[in-house]
């Protein structure tokens, strides 16, 4: 169960970043940044992606062992 859940936490992440990157680049068009922003912007994008993918993976996994529990 703990590989399912590093497994589900590393693909919600990508797929959280790839749709934060898509709505970064959809709602504005920003002026260009230098190398310091755009890293700062990057690193937020992924951490707000990961924070979301853990809270993702632990309501999915708990649904899943509660699920489990229920059915005996």
């Amino acid at each position: 169960m703990t590989k399912a859940s590093l497994l589900a936490m590393l693909v919600l992440t990508v797929l959280f970043a790839m749709a934060l990157r898509w709505r970064e680049n959809r709602m504005a068009t920003l002026p260009r940044l230098n190398v310091i922003a755009r890293g700062k912007r990057s690193l937020n994008r992924w951490v707000t992606a990961a924070a979301l993918a853990a809270a993702s993976t632990m309501l999915l996994m708990g649904g899943l062992h509660w699920l489990r529990v229920s059915i005996g």
